[in-house]
């Protein structure tokens, strides 16, 4: 005995319309101006909608676009110092800094070392630790200076999303 596949058919109010023959289903569907979506493929009968598919397509659509609308992107910007970088330089990358800080973005300092530079690790730390006191007060520090290889690194993060 041949049967036809039995669907489980729930209607565009959200009614349960109760197990139907797929044919039977299609043709209510139809019969409304609707279209006939699966909506569970694992359950036994599988379960079946009838709705107005593009018009739901376009609201996912909508709802995914506004939730990107309203998240925020944080950056991560770098900035490169040298150990005997000079006053003006130190004090014009400071005010990169707050610039980015203040824009919400993430700042990566880094310090490298060229040559024999690397037996003075501790003027690239009196440096970072300069930068941290000098813009204490609109960020906060995330990553700790520490030494990778030839360069020591520290992270910054704007005071606001403490």
């Amino acid at each position: 005995m041949i049967r036809a596949a039995q669907v489980r058919v729930v209607d565009a109010e959200g009614n349960q319309l109760g197990v139907m023959a797929t044919g039977e289903a299609l043709a209510k569907a139809e019969e409304s101006g609707l279209d006939l979506v699966e909506v569970s493929a694992t359950a036994v009968p599988p379960v079946c909608r009838i709705m107005d598919y593009g018009k739901y397509k376009y609201q996912l659509s909508k709802k995914a676009k506004d939730a990107k609308k309203k998240q925020t992107v944080i950056h991560l910007k770098e900035i490169k110092l040298r150990s005997k970088t000079e006053e003006h330089d130190f004090q014009f990358k400071l005010k990169n800094i707050r610039k980015f800080l203040g824009d919400g973005d993430k700042v990566k300092v880094t310090i490298v070392f060229k040559g024999r530079e690397i037996t003075h690790t501790n003027l690239g730390m009196g440096m970072l630790k300069r930068v941290a006191e000098e813009i204490k007060d609109v960020s906060v520090i995330e990553y700790a200076p520490k030494l990778e290889g030839r360069t020591m690194i520290m992270v910054v993060a704007p005071a606001a999303a403490k």
